[in-house]
């Protein structure tokens, strides 16, 4: 294809809206840097190198054929696989979690990649059954697939990652064609599960993959002020979070003028609670707009999954923007305290290495599809 086609082929509005998201996410993470380090742009130099080489690999991954990662399905798998085994094994523990295997001063966070890695498998995994997700036996192995990554990621343990899988699983499974009565009951079913291990964790002490202090996070967001120390424990983020979106206003108090967040008010600004920067900052008015740039790549995504020439680069696309989507909703709504605080990070926003190269490797897989795959074109 030819550099006019590619030019004429490629979504300019993703595109666009991509750029602007990441040039706002450098803006807020810097005045985010500023009330945390003695280097004000720490933080944002060490961004705009992982934007650099998430770019290029990006921009290698577009103008590939996607549809040789196929191919390659078992491969990337067992990849996946060794990864979240490596870090299990060998990994260095950061706030209750061993999911990081260091490499220098730095570190890596091998779950960020396989989101995208899980995606790039699975969606072969359920081409290859296409008209054969009809029932609970034919959708076994899909569950048990993405189950034994589920598995060892829950064992770091890393529950908002492991929620992200279980997103990704049930959007492309649906996509694909599966029976939506066999997935609500599959869905019906773990969420009684879930209650009941609660039940049996609380009343009898049973073991759960999850420390105390990690389950009182995921409820302590329904009244933060019943921590146990009066909003001054596991409720403390969610409280701080509220102040500082609601002291925001609908101008806001302009970049680097946010008191939550210049006087280090906000815990975990830089990454878990940004979205919070935005709105006491930016305002409501810039809260609202970055989810409306959100809402364009998301909706040109999925623009891009239905113009797709085969099932593959559809599933791929839809994978990618699952995990984008759950991704805003679960850490927006955790900054408005209406979600359980799980530390999954804003997509292209929150600092981060490896979740911004796992989210630039997406969009390149995206433009992949849109570029090589759009039925359009041929």
């Amino acid at each position: 294809m030819d550099a006019k086609r590619v030019l004429r082929a490629i979504d300019k509005p993703f595109v666009a809206a991509l750029l602007m998201i990441l040039a706002l996410g450098l803006l807020v993470l810097a005045s985010a840097n500023r009330a945390m380090a003695s280097d004000s742009l720490f933080y944002v130099k060490r961004q705009l190198v992982a934007i650099a080489i998430g770019a290029v690999c990006a921009v290698a991954l577009m103008r590939s054929d996607y549809s040789r990662l196929s191919r390659y399905s078992r491969y990337v798998y067992v990849a996946t696989l060794v990864l979240l085994l490596a870090v299990l094994l060998f990994g260095r523990e950061v706030r209750g979690t061993q999911g990081w295997i260091g490499l220098g001063s730095r570190g890596v966070q091998p779950a960020e990649l396989a989101k995208v890695m899980v995606v790039v498998a699975f969606a072969e995994f359920l081409s290859s059954r296409q008209g054969q997700l009809n029932t609970l036996r034919e959708l076994l192995p899909c569950f048990l697939y993405v189950g034994v990554p589920f598995a060892l990621i829950m064992l770091q343990p890393d529950l908002g990652t492991a929620m992200v899988m279980v997103a990704v699983m049930f959007g492309m499974m649906f996509v694909a064609g599966a029976s939506p009565r066999v997935l609500l009951g599959v869905m019906a079913a773990g969420a009684g599960i879930i209650a009941l291990a609660l039940f049996l964790h609380y009343s009898f002490g049973t073991w759960l993959p999850l420390q105390d202090y990690q389950l009182m996070r995921l409820s302590v967001f329904l009244d933060p002020y019943n921590d146990g120390q009066g909003g001054r424990g596991a409720g403390w983020n969610t409280i701080q979070s509220l102040v500082a979106i609601g002291s925001g206003g609908f101008w806001g108090k302009g970049v680097f003028h946010g008191t939550q967040v210049q006087l280090n008010f906000l815990p975990e600004l830089h990454t878990d609670f940004i979205y919070a920067v935005v709105g006491e900052e930016l305002g409501f008015l810039g809260a609202a707009g970055l989810l409306v740039l959100y809402w364009i790549l998301l909706s040109r995504a999925l623009q891009v999954a239905f113009l797709s020439k085969d099932l593959y680069g559809t599933l791929c696309v839809v994978g990618v923007a699952t995990i984008w989507l759950f991704h805003v909703v679960e850490n927006v709504g955790m900054s408005l305290g209406v979600m359980p605080v799980t530390g999954i990070p804003l997509p292209f926003v929150s600092y981060g290495g490896s979740a911004m190269l796992a989210n630039l490797l997406g969009a390149g897989l995206v433009l992949s599809v849109n570029i090589k795959g759009n039925r359009s074109l041929f």
